[in-house]
């Protein structure tokens, strides 16, 4: 089992250096095109902090561990919710969710939606059987389609102006020195996002496989193993770059990162019942998930509402909501474990 955890720790610590340099390329390259922090939190941010968890999905689903592939989304979900709650002891001038923009109100939905369907179809195939859920993750990955379509329309016309404002700068210095600047730094950062991604797929198999081995070692079910052990690791890039955003202020950056991820890892469902050969993956995996997802949805309802009040009191330590969240996600491993 020493042989197991070691290749889990290596694999692990891989995960989050490419999963880190994989979030600050694509923000490299967002700031150059003129991309909006919330778009590149929801979109960009989220699906690249996020490939850590597909592939290692995708691994298990090769590996014949569907609970593995699904603890790994579902407890994803519990992770995102616990980093935002944490950040808000990060930033103590204000209240973290308060400064965040009103439209990640949208996106949280989105997660729930799609979450709230993923816990319909594990429920529902214990009723009608495996094949009547046939499709469902198709199903999951175009509902997460239309919904970005619904964030990119909302925030056009202010991406249309960032545009404009680059353009116009460039256009400003006639030796061309910013425009090549700016091309430089997109090939920099274009290499990196390809490299990092490339590190990610050597890794995330491993990870996999390692996890698995020690669930069935220690007798600990793969589906416990799933939603705590690797889906902390492989949310590992969502939290270091969250807590950088906070830092510096991009406090658009680290939710959207977040709420986009829960509704990413959702549509990634895709992906791992391609690479599962016995069936509907949602059909195959233990009902139990079912109650990681609800209990997101209500973590995810919490960080909702955090977002609507805006509130001007800040509290000494930490403000109710996000001591709500991070018990809540203790709360639910408790539960899930039982």
């Amino acid at each position: 089992m020493l042989a197991s955890w070691t290749i889990l720790v290596l694999s692990g610590a891989m995960i989050v250096m490419a999963g880190t340099k994989l979030s600050r390329c694509g923000d490299q390259i967002a700031a150059l095109t003129g991309i909006g922090r919330l778009w590149v939190g929801v979109v960009l941010m989220a699906a690249a902090t996020s490939l850590p968890e597909v592939f290692t999905t995708v691994s298990a689903g090769v590996l014949d561990a569907p609970d593995l592939a699904a603890g790994d989304l579902f407890g994803a979900v519990l992770a995102n919710m616990f980093t935002l709650g944490l950040i808000d002891l990060v930033h103590r001038d204000k209240r973290v969710w308060e400064q965040a923009a009103f439209e990640h109100t949208l996106v949280a939905a989105l997660a729930m939606l799609l979450t709230g369907f993923a816990a319909f179809l594990v429920l529902f195939r214990n009723a009608a059987g495996p094949s009547a859920i046939e499709g469902g993750s198709a199903l999951l990955f175009l509902a997460y389609v239309f919904g970005m379509r619904m964030v990119f329309r909302q925030e056009d016309v202010k991406r249309r102006q960032r545009a404009q404002q680059l353009l116009a700068e460039a256009e400003a210095h006639d030796d061309g020195t910013r425009e090549s600047a700016r091309r430089d730094g997109l090939r920099r950062a274009a290499i990196g996002f390809v490299a990092a991604t490339t590190i990610l797929i050597i890794a995330a198999p491993l990870l996999a496989k390692s996890a698995k081995d020690i669930a069935d070692q220690s007798g600990v079910s793969t589906t416990f193993v799933g939603t705590s052990l690797v889906a902390v690791v492989t949310t590992l890039p969502e939290l270091v770059t969250s807590l950088a955003a906070v830092r510096l202020g991009a406090f658009d950056l680290a939710v959207g990162n977040l709420f986009g991820s829960n509704a990413f890892n959702m549509a990634a469902f895709l992906f791992a019942d391609l690479a599962y050969a016995g069936g509907p993956l949602l059909g195959a995996i233990d009902s139990t998930h079912a109650l990681t997802a609800l209990w997101g949805i209500l973590m995810m309802n919490v960080g909702l509402m955090g977002i609507v009040y805006r509130v001007e009191k800040r509290y000494w330590l930490i403000e109710p909501d996000s001591l709500v969240m991070i018990l809540g996600y203790l709360l639910g491993l408790w539960l899930l474990f039982r």
